[in-house]
């Protein structure tokens, strides 16, 4: 069993109303993303609870069994990503957590989006749409989804019409933009609203990226 999740949090300056859920990716740590908080100039900012999980430490296999912050193992560097499913639904049960306790402080599960970079991504993604109750929106960066084929079995009603921002650098070497264009095509095919743009850089966040994660945002939180 994984422990509890530690975090790194940014406590709202004024009434909380939102919380947003910001998972980093491969070997990262819940400060990654920490400092994109003021580049975003949210209109409602002060109200805003960001938490930033730290994943558990695991062994890597493609990194030689090396032990770092994980979602999940990656058990090769094929297109296809071969992975460890298991993994990834033990750590989509953590999040879980982390929205059920957003909930307990009486924030409303629509006012919760979860966001994530590469793996945490992928986790944003598998978590979000399995979710029971509805959700803000998802945000996946430089991502793809190894469990769609279990979707369509899984997925939640609640979810089906949350909003799902996904965004993709173009040279990127270490998910290929064509394994996060599969996962948008499918989820498109599913009648999610979602939207995709990518942009000239490698597995990263450049600020035209930043400015559109805020514009998202913007229009899920007033």
């Amino acid at each position: 069993m994984y422990p509890e999740l530690s975090t790194i949090e940014i406590a709202p300056q004024s009434t909380h109303s939102y919380s947003v859920i910001w998972l980093h990716g491969l070997g990262a740590d819940g400060h990654d993303f920490e400092g994109i908080v003021p580049h975003l100039h949210l209109r409602v900012a002060p109200a805003i609870h960001f938490i930033f999980p730290n994943a558990p430490v695991q062994p890597v296999t493609i990194n030689g069994g090396m032990k770092m912050r994980a979602w999940y193992d990656i058990l090769d560097i094929t297109q296809e990503h071969e992975v460890d499913t298991a993994g990834i639904y033990q750590s989509s049960a953590l999040i879980n957590a982390l929205i059920e306790r957003e909930m307990t402080k009486g924030i409303a599960s629509e006012n919760i989006l979860l966001a994530g970079f590469s793996q945490g991504g992928v986790i944003a993604l598998h978590a979000g749409l399995r979710y029971p109750h509805k959700l803000a929106g998802i945000i996946a960066l430089s991502a793809y989804l190894p469990t769609l084929p279990q979707l369509e079995a899984e997925r939640s009603t609640a979810n089906h019409a949350t909003p799902i921002l996904m965004a993709h650098g173009i040279i990127d070497p270490v998910v290929a933009i064509e394994s996060g264009k599969a996962a948008f095509h499918a989820l498109k095919a599913l009648d999610y609203p979602i939207e995709w743009h990518d942009y000239v850089m490698e597995h990263a966040v450049c600020q035209d990226e930043i400015a559109q994660i805020a514009t998202f945002i913007n229009t899920l939180f007033t």
